[in-house]
This record gives C-alpha cells, sequence and structure tokens, in this order.
C-alpha cells in the first residue's frame, strides 16, 4: 500500500526504504497511520509479531519530525524492564537515522544515565512506576510538558491490574502537565472486548479508534503427549527439544524451577527465566537463545510478552496455559519469517488433553478472554493520596476533589472515600490541623523511609526476600514464607541448588551459597496454578456436547479425548449447572457440573458451604464440585435449594460471607482496617459482579442417578 507511505516525511521513507527494504506499510501500519494522523486514541490490535510496534512507530515519527518541538515528544510504556530494553534497539534503528533520540528510564538503567543534561530525547521508553519517579523531578518534569503521544505496549498486560490503574492516573498527570489532550496509543495482540479497552485507556477524553487486524492464515503443527508418569514425561520432553531451540512454558515459578531440576545435564545449552530471577541471569538466558548455537529455556509468562527472542524451533507447553490469551501469546514466539508455528503440549491426563483442544478451538474462533479492569482500586488510591499529601499541606476538600476527578476512581463514592479518610486520621496516618490534611506520624513511620520512595509503585514486595551471595551478587528472590520454613535450608533458584546460610530480615536478605544437596522444592506465594478461566471450560464443556473436537487429532489422541468424554454425563455441556447424586466409599455424594471456569468453582463452593451448614464440605475443580455431608434424605433437592440461595444473594453478601485473602498481595492493604480492606478488596478479588453476571441465568438441571460415573475431570 503505498497511499499512507508516499506522505511520509522524506526522512522517515529513507529509512525504511534504504535500510528496511520497506516500500510500502503493511495493512495494520496503514489503517493506524490514518487513525492515530487523524489525532484519535487509538488501540491496534494484531497478532504477535504482526508490526504493531512500527504501527504506532511510524506516524509518530512522521507526526515529530513534520512538527518538530523541543522536550519529550513521545513516551513509550511498557509493563517490563526487559521490554524496553528489547524495543530500545528497534526504536534506535528508526529513530537515529532521522536525527530523533531516544533514552530509555528504568531501575536497572545506573542512576547516571536516567537524566539528561540540554536537549531531553525525543522518545523516552520507561515503566509506570519509573514515570511515577520523573514526575516528582520538579525540573525534568517540566520537559514532560510538550509530550503530545504516550504508546503503550502489551496494554493488556495491565488492564487487569493495579499497575494498570496507576497507568491511568499517570496518564491523567500527563495531561494536567501539559495542559491539554496527549494522544494515547495502546498495542495489544489480544483482548477479548478492544471496544471496551480502548474506552479503559480513552476515558472519552476525545475520538477513539479501534484498529483490529485479523491474523493471516498460515500453517501451524501441533503435536500432544499423554503421560502419566513423570520420569517417562521428562524423557517425552528431553527427547522433543533434543537438537532444537526451543522454549519450554510452565505456568508456574515452582514448576520451572522443578522442570529445571529434571532437565540437567539431559539438555544441552538449558537455561530457566522466571520474574524471580536477577536481571543478569534472565538476560543470560536471552543472549544464549540469540546466539548461534541456541538453546533451550524453561520460562514462565515472561517470555509470553514482546521480547524478541528471534527464530525458533518449537514451543513446548508443559500442560494447558490458563488462558486463550497466554496461549496466543505463547503460540506467536514460534511461526516467525515464514516458518510454520510448532506447538508441543506435554500432558499428565486426559482432562489436560481436552482443555488444550479447548484452547486451540478458541483460538481458531478468534474467541479470547475479556478483560475486566479493577472495579474499587483502593491500593492506589491510597498511593496517591499519600503521594499528594507528602508534597504538603492540602485541604480536606481539595485532596478529595482531586482523587474522585480522576476517571480510575469513579467506582468509588465520596462517602467511602471520606470515611477512608477518617480512619486514616484515627489511625495516625493522616494528622489534621483544622482543615488542612498532611502526612501523620505513622504515615512517616511506614511509608516515609527514603524520601517517600515507597509511594513510588503499587507493586506488593514485602513478601520476597532477596537471595544474595557473600559477594554481593543477586541471585534472584525468594518467598518469605519458603524462607522462613526452610531457613536452614537448601533451596533451587535459577537451576542451581544453593544453601541458605544467614537471614537478615531487617532488610529482606537472604545470604545463599553454592550446595551439591537435594535442594528443596521451592515455592512462592501466588505461583501455583490457577486454574482455567470460563472461556475455556465453558468450549471443553461443548465438545462433551458435540461428542469430539474439530482438531484433526491422531488415532491414540482421539481415543484418549473419547474416553475422556465418556467419563462425563451425557447430559452436560457449557450452558449451566448439572446436579447428580452417587455413592461413593458408602458415602453420599451430591457432583455439580460446573463448566464456568475454576475461579468461578471457587467461589460458587465457598458460597454453598455457607448455604448447606457447617457439616458440609464442598470441593472444587475446573469441572466439578463435589459435595459430602449434606444430609441423608433428599441431598439432591437440599442442593438445588442451596444453589438458588446463593443465586439470591446480592454482593455484599457475597463479600460479608466469602474469606479475606491474605493482605501481602496489596502493598498498602496494612493502611486498612479489617473492615474496610474487606470492603474495598473482595469485589476484584473473587470478581463478584462478573459471578453474579454469570449466574443469573443457569439453569440448574437434575440428572438421573443412572448417568455414567464421572472420572477425573476436575
Amino acid at each position: 500500500m503505498a497511499s499512507v507511505f508516499s506522505t511520509l516525511h522524506e526522512s522517515l521513507r529513507q529509512v525504511l526504504s534504504q535500510r528496511l527494504g520497506w516500500f510500502e506499510l503493511r495493512e495494520v501500519q496503514e489503517r493506524a497511520c490514518v487513525a492515530i494522523s487523524g489525532g484519535s486514541d487509538t488501540l491496534v490490535i494484531a497478532p504477535t509479531a504482526g508490526g504493531k510496534s512500527e504501527a504506532a512507530l511510524i506516524p509518530v515519527m512522521d507526526a515529530v519530525l513534520k512538527n518538530g518541538q523541543p522536550g519529550v515528544a513521545c513516551l513509550y510504556i511498557a509493563p517490563t524492564k526487559a521490554l524496553i530494553n528489547d524495543q530500545e534497539e528497534r526504536f534506535s534503528a528508526f529513530c537515529l537515522p532521522t536525527s530523533l533520540s531516544v533514552m530509555k528510564w528504568h531501575g536497572d538503567v545506573p542512576k547516571g544515565g536516567r537524566s539528561w543534561k540540554g536537549e531531553p530525547p525525543h522518545f523516552l521508553m520507561i515503566t509506570p512506576e519509573s514515570l511515577e519517579v520523573l514526575l516528582q523531578e520538579r525540573e525534568l518534569s517540566q520537559d514532560l510538558r510538550q509530550v503530545r503521544f504516550v504508546i503503550v505496549d502489551e496494554l493488556h498486560a495491565f488492564v487487569e491490574t493495579d499497575r494498570g490503574v496507576h497507568l491511568r492516573v499517570l496518564l491523567d498527570r500527563l495531561d494536567e502537565l501539559a495542559g491539554r489532550k496527549i494522544q494515547r496509543i495502546g498495542l495489544s495482540a489480544t483482548a477479548g472486548n478492544p471496544q471496551e479497552i480502548l474506552s479503559w485507556l480513552s476515558d472519552g477524553r476525545q475520538g477513539q479508534k479501534l484498529v483490529e487486524v485479523a491474523p493471516a492464515p498460515r500453517e501451524k503443527h501441533f503435536s500432544f503427549i499423554i503421560e502419566p508418569d513423570e520420569d517417562l514425561r521428562t524423557s517425552a520432553l528431553v527427547r522433543v527439544v533434543t537438537g532444537r531451540k526451543a522454549l519450554v512454558f510452565v505456568n508456574s515459578r515452582s514448576g520451572a524451577e522443578h522442570l529445571m531440576k529434571a532437565l540437567s545435564g539431559r539438555v544441552r545449552n538449558l537455561h530457566i527465566h522466571h520474574s524471580s530471577l536477577s536481571p543478569v541471569m534472565r538476560r543470560k538466558a536471552e543472549e544464549a537463545f540469540l546466539s548461534e548455537d541456541g538453546a533451550c529455556i524453561v520460562c514462565t509468562s515472561t517470555l509470553e510478552l514482546g521480547i524478541d527472542i528471534g527464530d525458533l524451533d518449537v514451543v513446548v507447553q508443559v500442560g494447558p496455559p490458563d488462558t486463550v490469551s497466554s496461549f496466543l501469546q505463547r503460540m506467536g514466539r514460534s511461526g516467525r519469517r515464514g516458518r510454520p508455528a510448532f506447538v508441543v503440549f506435554v500432558l499428565e491426563t486426559p482432562c489436560q488433553l481436552l482443555c488444550s483442544c479447548a484452547i486451540i478451538e478458541c483460538a481458531i474462533d478468534r474467541r479470547v478472554e475479556n478483560l475486566h479492569p479493577p472495579e474499587q482500586p483502593y491500593n492506589v488510591l491510597l498511593q496517591q493520596l499519600f503521594l499528594a499529601l507528602q508534597k504538603g499541606r492540602t485541604g480536606w476538600g481539595t485532596l478529595m476533589k482531586t482523587l474522585l476527578a480522576r476517571p480510575a476512581f469513579s467506582g468509588i463514592r465520596p462517602t467511602e472515600l471520606e470515611r477512608l479518610i477518617r480512619h486514616l486520621v484515627d489511625e495516625g496516618f493522616i494528622a489534621t490541623d483544622g482543615e488542612m490534611l498532611m502526612p501523620g506520624t505513622e504515615a512517616e513511620r511506614v511509608l516515609g523511609r527514603s524520601n517517600w520512595k515507597d509511594l513510588y509503585s503499587v507493586i506488593a514486595g514485602g513478601g520476597e526476600y532477596r537471595a544474595m551471595t557473600p559477594e554481593g551478587e543477586a541471585v534472584g528472590k525468594l518467598d518469605a514464607r519458603f524462607v522462613n520454613s526452610h531457613s536452614d535450608g537448601d533451596v533451587t533458584l535459577g537451576g542451581q541448588i544453593w544453601s541458605m546460610v544467614k537471614c537478615d530480615e531487617g532488610h529482606n536478605i537472604v545470604v545463599v551459597v553454592p550446595s551439591v544437596a537435594g535442594g528443596a522444592r521451592t515455592f512462592w506465594r501466588g505461583s501455583g496454578e490457577a486454574g482455567f478461566s470460563g472461556l475455556i471450560c465453558e468450549r471443553a464443556g461443548a465438545i462433551r456436547k458435540e461428542r469430539t473436537t474439530r482438531l484433526p487429532l491422531g488415532d491414540p489422541e482421539r481415543a484418549i479425548l473419547h474416553n475422556a468424554l465418556q467419563t462425563i454425563p451425557k447430559e452436560v455441556d457449557g450452558s449451566g449447572l448439572f446436579v447428580r447424586e452417587r455413592k461413593r466409599a458408602g458415602r453420599r455424594i451430591v457432583e455439580v457440573y460446573s463448566f464456568h471456569g475454576s475461579r468461578f468453582n471457587r467461589v460458587l463452593a465457598l458460597l454453598l458451604v455457607h448455604c448447606l451448614g457447617e457439616k458440609s464440605r464442598v470441593s472444587s475443580g475446573d469441572f466439578l464440585l463435589r459435595v459430602s455431608g449434606a444430609g441423608k434424605q433428599d441431598t439432591i433437592a437440599r442442593v438445588i435449594a442451596a444453589l438458588e440461595a446463593v443465586r439470591a444473594l446480592s454482593p455484599g453478601e457475597i463479600a460479608e460471607i466469602l474469606p479475606a485473602p491474605q493482605r501481602d498481595a496489596w502493598k498498602f492493604a496494612g493502611l486498612l482496617s479489617d473492615h474496610l480492606f474487606r470492603k474495598t478488596v473482595l469485589p476484584d478479588y473473587y470478581h463478584i459482579t462478573e459471578f453474579k453476571q454469570r449466574l443469573a441465568g443457569m439453569a440448574v438441571t437434575a440428572l438421573p442417578p443412572s448417568a455414567p460415573e464421572p472420572g477425573t475431570g476436575e
């Protein structure tokens, strides 16, 4: 397409044609140029390696070259430092030949490199946390007054988190600093509800455009290994990756360490990559992968995002991923530069095969999970409240007006904010002088260390220890609970075995030295499998209803899938709740088939226990809830009545029943009373609104006792 290409600034056209060999733009780039040059806030949805970065960079560069002015012209915001490091080379290849400057600013950049003298860069690449730091710099922040564009990469990684709320607040503050509406551009490979996410990004400030380009049809190869024995499964995995450049995805950090230990000595040039390893260790793995010899990396979602890891031969998925979105990101690592994508699933059970088929079918149908931003983001509200107070005395009314004006806090009522402030005053976190508010002694003690730097991020980090060698070399991070329970034992971290020899609780440091012992199985809080999304489970229910999959499985895999489907009663599909009674070990067990997602089933199980009474016991899995202790007579009727009672509960009643999660997942939760913590955290933690909406229209069906006995579909 030459229509847009011919209108680009001459120096940009020269870079594209002479250095990159481009004489036309891809469809996504052409359409993005039209939307962005028209001044609209824009969300670009395109598959991994589909040219999204250039789709944003080209029109922004064109505008900057044609309308040059001092100050930072564009902020590029990414969720990880590694992605910024990777994209810096790409941005520089485009920008530097046109005399546009590029700078990165994040925590791994030496302090001397996080500043500028004289002219600021045209493009500043930064994380939300470092942008918060920069906005506190009185002189440097003034150079952001000229920002005209903000590019947010991997937008889907922000939307459902407190970091996403923080990002939205930062974008509002940039508008205020500039005195105008800065154009916002989001980039994402996946989103089930892109129009809603665009509205979330734009906040209705000005025109908005969605640029969504379907992936081009290309050849994809899938292979399945189903083996219940762990040793045999590991041997099969070794055969798959031997002699190949491979990424092996697992669903947790502890799972990655366990698999790394099992593969050590059996796979050449083996590395590991996850979020609790030091930046040096992660970079070592990335560099090994980009070398001529290649490598095999055992990794978690840290290598899902847009880091360019070059050509690879195979993506291995150990166990199905939790979401279709993750699968698409991981599959997108393979099949680049004209080669077919090749994904091997290494599975333990027939149920995992069913879920893997459901994931691939959703991907074929271009169905991806919807993203749901937090409704009650009190963690970020507390951060912004104290950031405002630490700058100086602030009037009560002014503070409330400023905070409630943020679209990110639109779900918080004035009375709730007033109640929160009064609680903080009572607890000594806020001091008063008439109508004026200022940080109290407790805030100074808890938050005021190192010039209030804890307020620059909403990421909770208090539950981890830094693992350091005696020489001061960083190895990674360990869960505090693990350290406290194994304080004089061994640990596996980064694929190596270490002995913990000293623990400094005051500075959250544990000193480690190499060991030759067996090593404990390391765990991290929240690193267990979350279970499958509702979208995956609903598709699995549909496969049961259709009695087969659309995928061209081999005969052995098709037989395994057929046997798995036969264990589920024939009346069950993905549309409602199906209840049946059976005897198990002489006891009456009521089983509730629910293909609505693991999180939905966990919430339903907790509420069922409440409605059935303390003597009942309810366990939940991906597809099935098991109820015991529901009585000896009319148990089916009692369970169905309890399900109807759950359906009748209000969101407030549900929040009162569900147990509160551990506070340390929220950085500023310690400032809240138990009542405020429950009220503010539970709606988003359990996704109560979504749960109510799903349950509202579900039919509850009693199955005949003669239905086939279920197997392990949980």
